[in-house]
């Protein structure tokens, strides 16, 4: 994990975060209703950190490997354009995004939570994870938030970069 300072230096030339849904966005837990509808739970705080990014033109993308209609709803609803979901595989999503804002790695913010987030950690600038990350993840990471997926981590993280840049 990096230093105070380092994260600083590398949270102000952030231009685009990158978020997972399942484990940061969320808790993780899927609530399984009998006819086989999906519940998801979300934070309002986390919610309005990713519009105050959007506010300080910080672009938002969502990678995800799990579908959700409902998740997409509710990004959409808070301006978040660049959605991807159900793809297992992080990385080519991740390389084309870059080529379309025409950024560069250092440029960009990921927070992810477990193994397949971890090619994303490793190549961007700032690597951000949620305290229940896998150990995977963790070890990856620059920066580990003191909240845990869907509780407040993703708004800690949007808080920390947008103090950066100010």
């Amino acid at each position: 994990m990096s230093r105070p300072n380092d994260i600083q230096q590398r949270a102000a030339r952030i231009k685009l975060v990158v978020l997972d849904i399942d484990g940061v966005l969320t808790d993780g837990k899927l609530y399984l209703a009998p006819d086989g509808t999906e519940l998801k739970t979300s934070s309002v705080r986390d919610g309005l950190g990713i519009r105050l990014l959007l506010d300080a033109g910080i672009q938002v993308a969502v990678i995800s490997g799990r579908p959700s209609q409902a998740y997409q709803n509710r990004l959409r609803s808070l301006g978040v354009e660049h959605i991807v979901l159900s793809t297992r595989v992080k990385l080519p999503t991740y390389e084309a995004l870059l080529e379309t804002l025409q950024l560069q790695d250092d440029e960009v913010a990921c927070m992810g939570d477990d193994s397949p987030d971890v090619p994303l950690l490793e190549r961007v600038g700032l690597a951000l994870t949620v305290a229940d990350a896998h150990p995977s993840a963790q070890a990856a990471a620059h920066w580990i938030s003191q909240y845990r997926g869907g509780h407040g981590a993703v708004r800690e993280a949007c808080d920390l970069i947008l103090a950066a840049q100010t």
